[in-house]
């Protein structure tokens, strides 16, 4: 079979898909650069001639995915309603769901960040995305009014180091925490940056 020859950008979309896929199902230590080649029917001095490195291809991989992410993250905060409703959509979407693929990723990203420069300065990168994009939500909302937040920074760093948490016991220690126990803990947490009491 013949394949369809693709353009630069659709070549290195292409391999960081490939990536990612094989990042899920071996886990990013076991990746190799063959590997991510043979799922595509490839050299592995193609996947090099657009990384260089397997540690680049990992870390643009990781990016690919995580940035998807990003930008849901910036559609809920986006949407027309109020700062408090928007940062209680974006805390119930953060906690792990189904195969929690996203939540894998990243639990492989910091595990392997320590070793690897350039995955530890993409997932850093990424982190202060993450922060912020909260940050900016609760500003809004304390300057409008809705409620008290002297330090959004510290709120939204608080808020995500004890999501981060608890995703990575319910992703690692699978029904070691209830997907609704945990979606409780957020609540409450959130509402405790928030000055108010946590819904129903």
């Amino acid at each position: 079979m013949t394949r369809v020859r693709l353009g630069a950008a659709e070549r290195r979309e292409e391999l960081l898909r490939a990536t990612v896929e094989q990042i899920e199902g071996r886990g990013l230590a076991a990746v190799r650069v063959a590997d991510v080649a043979a799922a595509l029917g490839v050299s592995g001095a193609l996947v090099l001639y657009h990384f260089s490195t397997k540690e680049r291809l990992v870390a643009a991989a990781f990016a690919y995915a995580a940035e998807g992410d990003l930008a849901e993250l910036r559609r809920i905060l986006g949407r027309r309603a109020s700062a408090a409703r928007r940062l209680r959509a974006a805390v119930r979407w953060y906690v792990p769901s189904g195969q929690a693929k996203g939540w894998r990723l990243w639990i492989e990203a910091w595990a392997a960040a320590p070793r690897e420069p350039a995955l530890r300065e993409v997932a850093a990168g990424l982190d202060r995305q993450w922060k912020a994009a909260l940050a900016e939500v609760f500003a809004e909302g304390a300057a409008a009014g809705e409620f008290r937040c002297a330090d959004p920074r510290g709120a939204a760093r608080r808020l995500t180091a004890l999501l981060d948490g608890l995703a990575v016991q319910m992703t690692v220690y699978r029904g070691s925490l209830a997907r609704g126990t945990m979606l409780r803990w957020a609540d409450e947490a959130l509402a405790r940056e928030l000055g108010a009491p946590a819904p129903a």
